[in-house]
């Protein structure tokens, strides 16, 4: 028979961790890339004061105005595929057509044993953030030093028109 404890430890359900993630375009083939960080994802409203010129009140109104994104920082250490970088290089090239918008979604995975031996399955996770029409505006190339041994880590920042939280 088991104990309430053991009965609810069964039932405990603990969070993701936050260093296992995948940020990913759907749309291109291959254009999956592991980033050892993501900084950045904000959004804002702003708010706009009125005040009616025959309101009884002194204190001004409050209402929402534009929602303003910032841009998200990805630091990237190696790419699953070349279709992510083929998608940087489109955006930030000095000869392009019309700026290649995709959609990202970034996405936590979830990593645990497949049985008690060392060996690791990993599944989808959960949906994060969607970015929409989003398109790299800055990449930077890694330091490079024949005389350390770092990994070499390329920075991409991708600006987005919306952000999507699903539920």
């Amino acid at each position: 028979m088991a104990t309430n404890y053991e009965a609810n430890s069964r039932s405990l359900v603990y969070p993701l961790t936050k260093m296992n993630f995948l940020v990913s375009v759907p749309e291109l083939t291959g254009a999956m890339a592991a980033f050892s960080e993501a900084t950045g994802i904000e959004a804002s409203v702003d708010v706009i004061e009125f005040r009616q010129g025959n309101a009884h009140s002194l204190a001004p109104l409050k209402i929402p105005g534009l929602v303003k994104h910032g841009n998200i920082t990805l630091r990237m250490g190696y790419t699953i595929g070349n279709g992510f970088k083929k998608w940087i290089q489109e955006c930030v090239s000095e000869i392009r057509g019309a700026m290649p918008r995709k959609d990202v979604t970034i996405e936590l995975l979830d990593i645990r044993p497949e049985s008690p031996s060392s060996t690791y399955e990993t599944t989808k996770g959960s949906t994060l953030w969607v970015l929409k029409d989003a398109w790299v505006c800055k990449y930077s190339g890694p330091d490079l030093n024949a005389s350390t041994s770092e990994v070499a880590i390329e920075t991409v920042e991708i600006a987005y028109e919306e952000l999507v939280i699903p539920s």
